[in-house]
């Protein structure tokens, strides 16, 4: 069942629904969620991790939602955020090869159901530098508006159209020399 926004804001508003509320949250994006944060994490595991740590962080934070977006929008503009922090701690724990590494073996992934065209395409995106993989992974899997990643990445709309046409390029020519 399916929960307009109005409705969920309404029951948010008020202390006895809240929490039922915030479960129609859960239950109507979660599945939304947890594949943006897949595309970003790649495994299965660190995705619901930081599947985790988005909805910690919602809940912990419905009560300065100012309802100026959608509650869709507002969720996933933490789930991005989190998936960032998430790749920037593992990069500082790990070697910078980590990403590449994880796409390469993404068909050992018991929780991977793409082929190896979709192997190969994460195995470019994992080379791209954090900002051109951002662009890229919003423009390409979720079909963002410049605009709206502008608001939420705190970039221009130039800056960002340039990281997606470079970040497209250099995946274009990663897949040409690997086939």
């Amino acid at each position: 069942m399916t929960v307009d926004d109005n409705t969920l804001l309404k029951m948010l508003a008020s202390p006895e629904t809240k929490r039922k509320a915030f479960g129609l949250i859960v239950s109507q994006y979660s599945e939304m969620l947890y594949w943006k944060i897949r595309h970003f994490v790649l495994y299965h595991e660190d995705a619901d991790d930081v599947m985790q740590n988005v909805l910690m962080k919602a809940w912990m934070n419905i009560d300065r939602f100012k309802a100026d977006s959608k509650i869709s929008t507002w969720l996933y503009s933490i789930a991005v955020n989190e998936s960032l922090d998430f790749l920037r701690r593992k990069k500082n724990v790990a070697d910078a090869d980590a990403d590449l590494y994880a796409a390469r073996h993404l068909m050992a992934d018991e929780y991977f159901d793409g082929d190896a065209t979709e192997a190969l395409l994460q195995e470019a995106i994992a080379q791209l530098p954090d900002m051109q993989r951002t662009v890229f992974l919003l423009r390409y899997y979720d079909e963002m508006k410049y605009s709206e990643m502008s608001k939420m990445l705190e970039r221009t709309e130039g800056a960002l159209k340039a990281n997606y046409h470079i970040a497209a390029q250099k995946v274009l020519d990663y897949i040409k020399h690997r086939d």
